[in-house]
């Protein structure tokens, strides 16, 4: 049930005659009849074969080749093409995965994610984040790499977990059963505390989760740049709470800060 489950045969009389088809394996023997003796006229002639049997059973695994048989032309020739018949789904023997936490926000630095692979034979690998197809391989090596810049319709997805899994199709069109290959995280600029607690006049720190160079921070009145990925500044002389703001590339993160009076 799949885009490759017939082989079709094709070719072209010369004249008219009577024709008999047969599907022989690798040791000449027939394996099935597709039609008889059957008169045609001059001109192409189009048959096809299901890989079954005259019993109706899938024949092993194996290369099998048309052959044919022309009463009037006391003629029989065995085709030199090859179908190759092929049950056995391909297997995803290892992965790897380039990084787990990554920001598709185009500056250049951990932008994507890249997924290693290796089959057990030839084939396309789809690469499926929740469950959609998002990346997709079109050569046939058994090795390769899959890149994921997290972008669907050309936009930067939101920040959150995303799942990761892995589907091998060979030549045949057999299909491998989906692998999980871990789930990557999108952030773009994320503070480590939604709210800190910091006495008045007092110098607190946040650690600043991002891969800019530098973001600018705004608080109680004050703002500036920073590098630092541990951000420490001092909290007002007044208690209350007020709002850290931090942003690099038009993403950004806040979390509140309560003051209390020192000692």
């Amino acid at each position: 049930e799949c885009d490759r489950e017939n082989a079709e045969v094709d070719f072209k009389l010369r004249k008219g005659d009577n024709v008999t088809l047969e599907v022989v394996d690798g040791d000449g023997d027939v394996v099935r009849t597709l039609f008889r003796n059957r008169r045609f006229p001059a001109g192409r002639l189009d048959a096809g074969w299901d890989g079954r049997d005259d019993a109706g059973r899938v024949v092993p695994d194996g290369d099998y080749r048309p052959r044919v048989r022309l009463a009037d032309a006391h003629r029989t020739i065995v085709f030199p093409n090859e179908m190759k018949v092929d049950t056995v789904k391909p297997r995803i023997e290892h992965f790897s995965v380039s990084r787990r936490v990554f920001s598709p926000d185009g500056d250049g630095r951990a932008d994507g994610v890249s997924v290693a692979y290796e089959l057990s034979e030839r084939g396309r690998v789809r690469l499926l984040v929740n469950g959609k197809q998002r990346v997709r391989r079109f050569g046939q090596a058994p090795t390769g790499a899959l890149q994921w810049f997290g972008k669907f319709r050309g936009r930067p997805v939101k920040p959150r977990l995303y799942r990761l899994e892995l589907v091998a199709i060979d030549d045949a069109g057999n299909r491998s059963r989906r692998v999980f290959a871990g789930s990557v995280r999108v952030r773009y600029l994320e503070l480590g505390l939604d709210t800190i607690r910091a006495r008045t006049g007092t110098r607190f720190g946040v650690r600043v989760h991002t891969d800019a160079r530098t973001y600018g921070w705004l608080f109680a009145r004050g703002r500036g740049q920073s590098t630092a990925r541990y951000l420490v500044l001092r909290a007002p002389a007044k208690p209350g709470r007020y709002r850290l703001f931090v942003g690099a590339r038009d993403r950004g993160d806040s979390a509140r800060v309560v003051v209390t009076p020192g000692p």
